[in-house]
């Protein structure tokens, strides 16, 4: 489990990654932190794309349902018009961010602030999704969780489209998507291990 750093003299700003899977509690995590911080007494605040309208227009919605006030972003630069007046920052489903969030994070922990970004690491082809890789790349704290492969009951690590659509972004829940471990995620674009109506 993540403990937040503790530090003797004046705080800096730093970027924290959680990533992983579908199903695997991203968000779940990033909402944890980011009440933490609340107990702490820290002014929070939580961004989302305005793509992601699964559960909820304007909250950022765990799959435990879990959910958070936030503010839903059209473009990344939008951060800035609100952020003067917290510490910390949460960002959820940054893979639906372009490139300029990079810039952005890191422009925030230069400013002080701790910045909590969660979003996925690989898209369903198994690829480096959205701005998510160079964010690890410069991030101080990176956390990996997964799910379980319902095929194996190992861990998985990658999101496995069950439907047939071959666009990158596609929004859906269990109807759309299962997490899978290596070898199932592998087996299944070989073979086809979709779930088989009755």
């Amino acid at each position: 489990m993540f403990l937040e750093p503790r530090f003797g003299g004046q705080r800096s700003g730093w970027i924290e990654v959680v990533t992983g899977c579908m199903f695997s509690g991203k968000t779940e995590e990033l909402l944890r932190r980011i009440k933490r911080s609340k107990i702490a007494g820290q002014s929070v605040i939580i961004f989302k794309p305005s793509s992601d309208t699964r559960y909820s227009q304007t909250d950022v919605v765990s799959h435990d349902d879990n959910s958070m006030d936030s503010i839903v972003l059209t473009q990344v630069s939008e951060i800035f018009n609100y952020q003067k007046d917290y510490e910390v920052i949460g960002i959820d489903e940054a893979q639906f961010f372009d490139s300029t969030l990079v810039g952005t994070c890191e422009e925030l922990a230069l400013a002080g602030k701790r910045v909590i970004v969660a979003g996925l690491d690989l898209d369903y082809k198994g690829l480096p999704f959205g701005p998510i890789p160079h964010l690890l790349a410069v991030a101080e704290y990176v956390t990996k969780v997964h799910a379980i492969c319902p095929h194996c009951g190992n861990l998985a690590t990658h999101s496995y489209r069950l439907s047939e659509d071959r666009e990158t972004i596609v929004l859906g829940e269990k109807d759309k998507y299962e997490p899978r471990c290596r070898k199932c995620y592998s087996m299944g674009n070989i073979l086809d291990l979709r779930p088989k109506k009755i």
